[in-house]
């Protein structure tokens, strides 16, 4: 008996938004040619997905200016206007080269601001504190959150890389529920399976965006060490049954846990991104999904 397909739509935790169960993330969305990032941003949106994630901070590490994907996206949506109510935006901030964090009230603020200003857009459906600042308390986070809500400049507010602790203190400070969760999900990182991560997320209703769900693109390819291979050859059988290739099995694992995780694929090629799709395709049992989880554990389920 196989697990349950992923719904066509999941919902963007108590937002009363609705996302589809695959994300596209831009942390590698580059360069100057507007008519290939268009081609993408299709892409995406022809294989289904309508969650979009960014980053103000994504941009150095392809080595351009810090708001750069933010700016390439801004320039897409401004040549097709229409695109822009297609897509469920989410974006996070909270990280300033060299500081590293803050997530003062007043950047965040203007983090969000000048995001929205890249982008040429008045609103995030969903805005995330990138990484936690341990030096804001989460009264002031919660303050910025608000701010941004109550200005319209915000739908709903999330965090990523947060502990559940972290989690559970800015929760108790918000004036409204936080959404969603973005914690690294993968059949090579499953730490959110075992960290109360995902527990809080079905406690508290958070949608859960799952990011690196290809483990930083290994699956894609052969794993050099045993742990990698071993988790490959037990996708790789949910893959030969299904018909699909393994990173869309990859997928489907990580969209089976009942937490609702939603893959954020980080694909910058349209015929991956496509094939991500397939996913969707994937009926798995109980039985392959336990197996793919002990072979990462690299040791027999107690």
């Amino acid at each position: 008996m196989t697990l349950p397909p992923p719904p066509r739509t999941r919902p963007l935790g108590r937002s009363g938004i609705d996302v589809s169960p695959l994300a596209w993330g831009m942390w590698r969305f580059r360069g100057t040619d507007t008519r290939h990032a268009a081609s993408l941003v299709h892409a995406a949106l022809d294989a289904g997905i309508t969650l979009f994630d960014t980053a103000d901070v994504y941009g150095p590490d392809n080595g351009e200016p810090f708001g750069a994907a933010e700016a390439l996206l801004g320039q897409v949506l401004k040549a097709e206007p229409d695109l822009r109510r297609r897509i469920v935006l989410a974006g996070k901030g909270g990280i300033s080269i060299g500081v590293p964090y803050d997530s003062s009230a007043d950047y965040l603020v203007a983090a969000c601001e000048a995001s929205l200003r890249r982008l040429g857009t008045d609103r995030f459906e969903l805005y995330m504190i990138h990484r936690p600042d341990l030096l804001a308390h989460p009264d002031e986070v919660a303050g910025a959150f608000d701010r941004l809500r109550q200005s319209g400049k915000i739908a709903a507010a999330g965090v990523s890389n947060h502990t559940p602790w972290q989690v559970a203190a800015l929760q108790e400070a918000m004036p409204f529920p936080l959404a969603a969760i973005q914690p690294e999900f993968s059949p090579l990182a499953i730490a959110a399976v075992e960290d109360g991560t995902f527990d809080q997320a079905m406690q508290q209703r958070l949608a859960v965006l799952a990011w690196s769900p290809l483990g930083g693109g290994r699956l894609g390819g052969e794993p050099a060490d045993a742990r990698g291979r071993d988790v490959a050859a037990a996708l790789d059988a949910v893959a030969e049954r299904n018909g699909v290739p393994r990173t869309a099995a990859a997928y489907a694992w990580v969209m089976a846990h009942p937490c609702g995780a939603i893959p954020i694929v980080g694909s910058q090629t349209e015929g991956r991104i496509r094939e991500a799709a397939q996913a969707m395709q994937v009926r798995m049992t109980r039985a392959e999904w336990y197996a793919v989880y002990a072979a990462s554990r690299q040791a027999p389920l107690p």
